[in-house]
């Protein structure tokens, strides 16, 4: 019996099946340290000097140092940090608090031409930010949110709503009709269904859609440029602060975006689970 079964083993291993998935997965494998390589490099030249950054060709085997992460530090990435770390929490609560509602108002309990207000919320997104930036100034200079994190909140919680309302509407589409039925029937009301019923279903694809929305505003720059560059600067446009005049310094640019990187990396490996939930929530019935 088992020596039957090794047989059909070894010829399911051999088989044209085995060799294709196993050559699929090489490629896979392969392009997924080609796309993952820039971001090893530049770890790798963050704990380099200066001189050991600008070698041709490229110096693999070097003595680490973190002479360049205390120049980072030296140089103020603290207030920064502070800056993107408060815009981004703050645009989510915002974009969460709005976007679950709005979501639920146009999937579980549509409301009258809600194809419309979603076109509506995608061509939010069509804008050009360029077209858009002069009157977004003047009306920032008037309201008196120049150099003011505020701003960014109110600029990234309409950027991000629109992605929001569209993911999580996705994910509850998929929650059985049957079950809300049940609840209804039950006498949950709309607060209750929401967040008794609905909200643990689709807790990973929420913490999929809050994932997104955090990578999208801690790496925004050009509204925080042309917004909060003088007082109030985010992590993005103090990295800009390495480009200099008198010559480009690689090594401690590395130390300052490996440094950047470390929050959504964070909050990426916090959020696996969920986000790998989220994104094949509804793929398998």
């Amino acid at each position: 019996m088992a020596r039957g079964f090794d047989r059909r083993y070894r010829y399911k291993r051999g088989s044209r099946q085995w060799a294709v998935g196993h050559f699929w997965t090489t490629v896979t494998w392969i392009l997924a340290f080609l796309l993952f390589f820039p971001v090893l490099w530049m770890v790798l030249t963050a704990f380099k000097t200066e001189g050991k950054a600008y070698t041709d060709p490229p110096t693999v085997a070097f003595h680490p140092t973190l002479t360049e992460f205390s120049q980072v530090f030296s140089a103020g990435i603290g207030p920064p940090f502070e800056h993107s770390l408060f815009v981004t929490l703050a645009s989510l609560i915002l974009v969460l608090a709005l976007g679950i509602p709005a979501a639920y108002a146009l999937s579980i309990r549509a409301v009258p031409r809600w194809r419309d207000v979603l076109f509506f919320f995608l061509t939010t997104k069509m804008l050009p930010y360029v077209a858009a930036i002069v009157p977004i100034y003047i009306v920032a200079l008037h309201l008196g949110l120049l150099d003011n994190d505020w701003a960014l909140v109110i600029l990234y919680t309409g950027f991000n709503l629109p992605i929001a309302v569209w993911m999580i509407r996705s994910f509850l589409l998929e929650i059985p009709r049957e079950m809300l039925e049940a609840a209804r029937i039950d006498g949950a009301g709309v607060w209750t269904e929401l967040t008794r019923v609905i909200l643990p279903i689709v807790l990973p694809g929420v913490a999929a859609t809050a994932l997104i929305c955090v990578i999208f505003t801690w790496n925004e720059f050009f509204f925080a440029y042309f917004l909060t560059a003088t007082r109030g600067p985010t992590v993005p446009v103090f990295l800009v602060g390495f480009l200099q005049s008198e010559g480009e310094y690689w090594a401690v640019l590395a130390a300052a975006a490996t440094i950047a990187c470390l929050p959504v990396i964070l909050a990426g490996w916090i959020a696996q689970k969920q986000l790998v939930r989220g994104l094949s929530l509804g793929a398998l019935k």
